[in-house]
């Protein structure tokens, strides 16, 4: 037999709380049929059924556990690689506070969301950057994303290309046997849109190839947004202030080619929890299946025993002191 709980200072308590309450109630009963002349031993069989149940109630709350079965436990997950672009654009203030704090915002409650499977993130712009690899540590991930900033990457414009390929070679890299599932690994690329690469299509050809979705959040809005630099707003060579806009054309294009899907975040629209929904119905792997010992907790059994003796002890009314 198991327990579900060890015997400790709160039973003690109780058990100290009744011996106090009933030596004393004892004490009066005793000293009254001493001080009468009168029989008080009835008193003594109250206190056996109520030491009985009293007893059953400690051992019910400890939690009795018995009857061991074998019970497969199974680990199941997804590996999902999130792309960030932290480019100059990234920090426009069209979405509040600017798109890369939302962004900051918005991907602890992903990595909330898919708590048991392994997360990793890549920063880039027109390079990409491993951030943090395949993990299941959310305290490092909330770190690094954190410390995200635009200053991490150099600048130069954007480049979808160096991310996305980062991202299949690390998710592919991960096989480790022909059990390895394709559909449970997923690739979600973040940006504003605005992609100066020449080498996305072939890139998203590969991960179509490998069977892998990539899902693409765009952030920012159609009307655009200012940057805010040393000396006010950033501007271009020419003086003229720098506004940027959500170009949305290319994520949806990338994303539909890996049949995934494309979400946005804009002055009206949040799509954040949406695409969790999405991702979340994916079918993940089996990582590990094991058999544990199951023992079931029949704690009912000694409560209802001692409810019974409880209604016995109600009903049955004995004279403790015969006048």
């Amino acid at each position: 037999m198991a327990w579900y709980k060890e015997f400790g200072l709160t039973e003690i308590i109780f058990i100290a709380l009744f011996a106090v309450f009933y030596a004393g109630y004892l004490f009066r009963v005793i000293r009254l049929g001493i001080k009468l002349k009168t029989p008080y031993h009835r008193i003594f069989i109250k206190l056996a059924l109520r030491s009985v149940y009293f007893a059953l109630f400690i051992v019910a709350l400890l939690g009795p556990s018995y009857g061991g079965s074998k019970k497969e436990v199974k680990s199941v997950g997804k590996d999902i690689m999130i792309c960030v672009d932290l480019s100059k654009s990234m920090d426009a203030f069209d979405i509040q506070p600017t798109r890369l704090e939302k962004i900051k915002y918005e991907l602890k409650k992903i990595v909330d969301a898919f708590n048991s499977d392994r997360i990793g993130v890549v920063i880039f712009s027109s390079e990409a950057f491993m951030q943090c690899p395949l993990t299941y540590d959310q305290n490092a991930l909330n770190l690094f994303i954190e410390t995200m900033n635009s200053g991490l990457v150099p600048g130069g414009g954007t480049d979808f290309g160096p991310p996305l390929k980062m991202a299949l070679s690390k998710l592919t890299e991960e096989t480790e046997g022909p059990s390895t599932q394709a559909k449970s690994k997923v690739i979600i690329l973040i940006s504003d849109g605005e992609d100066f690469g020449d080498d996305t299509d072939a890139i998203a050809n590969k991960i179509e190839n490998e069977s892998i979705k990539l899902f693409a959040l765009g952030i920012g809005t159609q009307q655009g947004g200012n940057i805010y630099a040393a000396n006010g707003l950033k501007r271009d060579r020419e003086g003229k202030v720098v506004l940027t806009k959500l170009n949305a054309e290319s994520l949806q294009k990338i994303a539909n080619k890996t049949d995934g899907q494309y979400f946005e975040i804009n002055d009206s629209r949040n799509d954040v929890s949406r695409m969790i929904n999405t991702i979340g119905k994916i079918e993940g792997e089996l990582r590990d299946a094991k058999m544990l010992d199951v023992t079931a907790n029949k704690y009912f059994y000694y409560l209802l025993a001692a409810a019974v003796l409880l209604l016995v002890d109600i009903v049955l009314s004995l004279k403790t002191v015969k006048i």
